[in-house]
């Protein structure tokens, strides 16, 4: 698996739960994120919630990586999203303005 120290990347665990988080390090047997949310869909579209409600939301966890799937960059939108949610910080993207 391909992981991208200091990006935010998608994980899908074994247990069938997807999380968005920023990876930071990785050894032969885990990855360390920061600031991870669970995805879930809803009828309103993708919600992200904090996969751990009673820990420091700003804390690093540990995965076990027998317990990953897949592995993949997240979409820009998404990403936009998770900073966001873990900063306040609404990005902004440039585009062409139309009408």
């Amino acid at each position: 698996m391909n992981f991208t120290i200091n990006e935010v990347q998608t994980i899908k665990l074994s247990n069938g739960d997807e999380i968005i988080a920023k990876v930071g390090s990785v050894d032969h047997t885990s990855i360390t994120v920061s600031n991870p949310l669970t995805v879930l869909p809803s009828s309103q579209g993708i919600q992200l919630l904090p996969s751990l409600f009673t820990s420091d939301l700003e804390c690093s966890v540990q995965i076990n990586i027998s317990n990953i799937t897949m592995v993949a960059d997240a979409r820009d939108q998404v990403r936009d999203s998770y900073l966001e949610a873990t900063t306040g910080i609404k990005p902004v993207r440039s585009q062409i303005l139309t009408g």
